[in-house]
């Protein structure tokens, strides 16, 4: 994927989560005009890339985030106003380690 076009987003919102929520994990909510950007999809599982660490997440696709811009909960290694981007994940390209000869 690293010829694709990955603008950054800004980090609108952040949300954490306690162990008594009833939703809970890792989530990402960006508008759809970016998801199509990306080529990504409602429900897809997505790296979240932050300044300091990378995270999977689910992505959910919410017209109301403004474009350029998303909300994370429960994403380590993000805070509000900071800049990430986000990926599709490759599962299709082997990683190298466990080549068979």
């Amino acid at each position: 994927m690293s010829g694709t076009f990955n603008p950054p987003l800004r980090v609108l919102q952040l949300i954490a989560t306690r162990r008594s929520d009833p939703e809970r994990g890792t989530k990402v909510w960006m508008h759809g005009a970016e998801a199509r950007l990306r080529t990504l999809s409602d429900g897809e599982l997505v790296w979240v890339y932050g300044p300091r660490r990378h995270e999977l997440a689910v992505l959910a696709v919410d017209d109301e985030v403004p474009r350029g811009a998303c909300i994370l909960r429960d994403v380590a290694g993000a805070s509000p106003s900071e800049v990430i981007t986000i990926r599709k994940v490759d599962t299709d390209t082997p990683s190298g380690r466990a080549r068979n000869a």
